[in-house]
């Protein structure tokens, strides 16, 4: 298998990377340099709010938005003062669960200083979410200053890895009160390395710990890195053949840090130099264009549909007119199959995060539905991103979570519609028609009106004009007044605006509350 990073940096306001196994899109990561992201960074902030009733902090830490630190993600430093010693943690005790903490407001008070490190950025009216447990990740290592020991990365599965790692990290003797953990980078690689990689994050704490000392807060301490230098960090792996850069300083760039993690595989960085974009080179330009398209149809028929909405994400599979046995149960259970493989690699390129129901065609044999719910779970090794997968429910439901720490490339890429506010729905002519007549019966009752303006989109006055027409007419009649309608076409179909003039001329604005999102 041909598996390679495409770099594409050409466009100034966009940095898009791409992985790519024999010509498919299989990972996509885009940054706007518009939207300024705070994940991963750390600041020393202030403590403006404390909130009892959901045990939360609320943190401003210098960006105008204030960011939420729940107690679970209070570091045990923050409380040991307010346990006894028959209170302290003993070896093996879960250090995040909130039953073993005293309550946040006995923890934090308004005005005191904490250092926190972004762990999701603020979604929609949510702020960023903020943790006192800080780490710092290098290309092999990430150094946890809290953690004051060495451990191995939980994706390690095999036991005789995990414990040659340990004894290597130990080897280095880490200074103390600092904890270091082994990412999957770091499994084949030898003692130079890992000491090369330890020695660049010790220096990099020397640094963070002077600003910490040096400026009050709030104020940031640490930026992570940019896309490029982070995705070459944490993504890139030895069976990557080739990192292809189309831009001589990002190309630069990469070459420079790859030389300083990685000096085996500097020379697996690349100029791209072709007349065509890179992303068009290798084809995959149309598979991005269709990432957003909420129908994903499967070789061989069927299709997955992904709708988001703001809670979790719904993905429902249709077998459409795939047939490839006489056996019904045996067609759900291939269809079921490949949808899996496909909403796998979705959620990948889609960045799909928080909660999120499957819906696969309903099977009865339970070995095949436990035949679907381990493809799934295998396919969902491929993904960095934390996840959990739950057992397939009795209604053919496979619901799971995953991590989200950035908006979703959709929100990245997409606005709310100014017509349907978001819904994908606006009203029919005749339902904003219905509106208009009801606000028409009731400013009519108005004392003093004697014109009546509405303003809406051509459609509906066209429907207005043709279908009631004999009750406006009426209405003028009987009461005595000038109704007027307006129609326009550079508004949105549910557009809907009302004046009235008085026997003196005077112009007034009716507030009728009908599109008022969309005005």
């Amino acid at each position: 298998m041909k598996k390679e990073m495409l770099v594409n940096v050409l466009q100034p306001e966009e940095s898009r990377i791409a992985i790519v196994e024999d010509g498919t899109l299989e990972e996509l990561y885009v940054e706007r340099n518009s939207i300024e992201s705070y994940a991963g960074n750390i600041y020393k902030g202030r403590v403006v709010n404390i909130e009892p009733s959901i045990q939360a902090a609320f943190v401003d830490f210098g960006v105008g938005r204030n960011g939420f630190l729940h107690v679970s993600d209070v570091e045990y430093q923050y409380y040991k003062h307010l346990q006894s010693e028959e209170e302290r943690p003993r070896s093996g005790f879960n250090e995040r669960s909130v039953r073993n903490k005293p309550p946040i407001q006995n923890i934090f008070k308004r005005g005191s200083e904490v250092l926190v490190q972004v762990i999701k950025e603020g979604i929609g009216t949510k702020g960023p979410t903020l943790s006192t447990y800080i780490s710092i990740p290098g290309r092999y290592l990430v150094l946890m200053p809290g953690l004051q020991r060495v451990g191995v990365s939980r994706k390690i599965t095999d036991d005789d890895s995990r414990r040659r790692l340990r004894r290597l990290l130990q080897g280095l003797e880490p200074p103390p009160g600092l904890g270091f953990i082994i990412r999957t980078a770091g499994v084949e690689r030898d003692k130079e390395d890992l000491q090369r990689d330890m020695h660049y994050l010790l220096r990099l704490w020397k640094v963070i710990v002077g600003r910490i000392k040096k400026y009050p807060a709030p104020v940031g301490i640490y930026e992570d890195s940019d896309l490029i230098i982070r995705t070459i960090r944490d993504i890139y792996t030895n069976d990557i053949e080739s990192v292809w850069v189309d831009e001589p300083k990002t190309f630069e760039r990469a070459r420079e840090f790859m030389n300083v993690v990685s000096p085996h595989f500097t020379d697996r960085v690349k100029l791209y130099e072709g007349k065509d974009s890179i992303f068009h080179h290798y084809k995959i330009e149309d598979n991005i264009a269709r990432i957003h398209e909420r129908h994903v149809p499967l070789k061989g028929g069927g299709s997955i549909v992904i709708d988001q909405t703001e809670a979790l994400v719904a993905i429902d599979v249709n077998s459409g007119n795939f047939r490839n046995e006489d056996n019904a149960e045996e067609n759900a259970y291939q269809m079921n199959l490949r949808a899996a493989e496909e909403i796998c690699r979705q959620i990948r390129l889609r960045d799909l995060g928080g909660v999120i129901v499957n819906d696969f065609i309903d099977m009865r044999d339970e070995k095949h539905r436990r035949g679907v719910e381990r493809f799934f779970r295998d396919q969902m090794q491929r993904d960095r991103a934390r996840t959990k997968v739950l057992r397939i429910s009795p209604f053919g439901l496979i619901e799971m979570t995953r991590q989200r720490i950035r908006p979703s490339l959709r929100r990245t890429v997409f606005e709310n519609c100014p017509c349907c506010a978001g819904v994908g729905l606006v009203k029919t002519a005749e339902s904003v028609a219905i509106d208009v007549m009801r606000v028409l019966v009731t400013v009519s009752q108005r004392p003093g009106v004697k014109k009546i303006g509405i303003e809406v989109h051509e459609r509906v006055a066209h429907y207005l004009n043709n279908r009631r027409r004999r009750e406006i007419n009426h209405l003028e009649d009987s009461i005595g007044l000038s109704i007027n309608i307006n129609a326009r076409t550079d508004v949105s179909p549910n557009h809907l605006d009302c004046d009235t003039t008085d026997e003196g001329g005077l112009l007034t604005k009716i507030p009728v509350g009908v599109d008022s999102k969309t005005k």
